[in-house]
């Protein structure tokens, strides 16, 4: 049964990946992003990765997601042509990654089941692994990453402001 849901959320993440680059509008894209979104946090709680599934919500689905669309508005992209003949290039690599994946498959050998694990150790949760690692070995990078995306911030708001300021102007 659980090999169904994987491949059901596995169809339904590659079908919507394809949407996002091939519609042509930029909204449609953004909701099929969505789409896609939710099944990748299905594959997470598939995995025990609860903390995780929740985090790709609310940060990709919620955040992210809202960021796109805010760019997608204040750009209004209106363009018929978004691949600018890198469709060649694309089209090589994606039979690329296919011969590959196929390959994989064909190489597989069948294990048999994964051995059980051992339940005498203490088993700490996937949310104070998390905790743990991010405000002690990676404090640095995080609060990095946080910069970064405040100067994103501010640098769309001036963008933003200058617009609507050569608007107004007679």
């Amino acid at each position: 049964m659980a090999q169904l849901f994987f491949f059901y959320f596995a169809c339904i993440i590659v079908l919507t990946s394809i949407l996002v680059v091939a519609l042509k509008n930029p909204v449609y894209s953004a909701l099929s992003l969505l789409i896609m979104f939710f099944h990748v946090a299905g594959l997470y709680v598939m995995l025990h990765a609860e903390f995780v599934a929740a985090v790709q919500i609310i940060v990709y689905a919620g955040a992210i997601l809202v960021l796109y669309l805010f760019v997608v508005m204040l750009l209004n992209l209106h363009r018929e042509d978004r691949y600018h003949g890198q469709l060649p290039v694309g089209a090589l690599l994606g039979v690329t990654l296919l011969t590959e994946a196929v390959l994989l498959l064909a190489q597989r050998k069948d294990t048999g089941a994964p051995p059980a694990p051992d339940l005498t150790t203490a088993v700490e949760g996937n949310t104070e692994a998390i905790g743990d690692l991010l405000y002690s070995t990676y404090v640095f990078p995080f609060e990095v990453a946080s910069l970064i995306l405040l100067v994103a911030m501010i640098g769309a708001i001036i963008l933003a402001k200058r617009d609507l300021l050569t608007r107004r102007a007679p």
